[in-house]
């Protein structure tokens, strides 16, 4: 039994190195910036807070589950910025150390690499909604801190807009959100007009 728990706690520590991925959103309106672990948890509440708002019936578990192995691949492959140029390549390096945590012998989740697969490239329901909320909190935190990520990486309204456009056909009532708040942002200076 002690071994079993020796390899479980390993697994635990894997698992840890997520709260050292730094990312390029600041919490708190600006104090600092967020780690992935934390981003991962504040997705799988906002995603579940989200489903039992609205009509459908969503698989509560399942978003929850969607959400929270989301970021692991970052644990290797650190936070790609949301408007890097190497943001398509991501996903390589993500899913090799998806598949590396997962084959840790303290790993007792036999669908994780199945679930992170789901995020990544699924089109059910909930994949849909966690690609929205996923845009939607990086963005809010962009708000909040009143530009500050945007500022420093010389983020335009194109590429926001680019970035996030696929939230109109997903969510009309997000994405008029967003709209609302991009023209806020313009008009403070958060964000270049072009």
């Amino acid at each position: 039994m002690l071994d079993r728990i020796d390899k479980f706690a390993d697994f635990l520590l894997q698992l840890d190195a997520l709260k050292g991925v730094e990312r390029r959103s600041y919490v708190n309106g600006g104090v600092r910036l967020e780690n992935s672990a934390e981003h991962s948890w504040h997705l799988a509440m906002a995603c579940w807070s989200f489903a039992e708002m609205l009509d459908e019936d969503y698989d509560i578990e399942l978003l929850i589950k969607l959400a929270l192995v989301h970021d692991i691949g970052e644990i290797d492959a650190g936070d790609t910025f949301l408007y890097s140029n190497s943001r398509s390549d991501a996903h390589i390096e993500e899913r090799k150390c998806i598949a590396r945590i997962a084959n840790n012998e303290g790993n007792s989740i036999d669908d994780l690499q199945e679930l992170w697969e789901e995020q990544e490239t699924g089109q059910s329901k909930e994949t849909r909604l966690l690609k929205v909320i996923d845009r939607m909190l990086p963005f809010l935190l962009n708000v909040a801190s009143k530009g500050k990520a945007w500022i420093e990486n010389d983020v335009s309204v194109d590429q926001v807009l680019k970035m996030n456009g696929f939230i109109e056909q997903e969510n009309p009532e997000i994405y008029a959100w967003f709209l609302r708040q991009i023209e806020l942002a313009v008009e403070q200076g958060w964000l270049k007009s072009s």
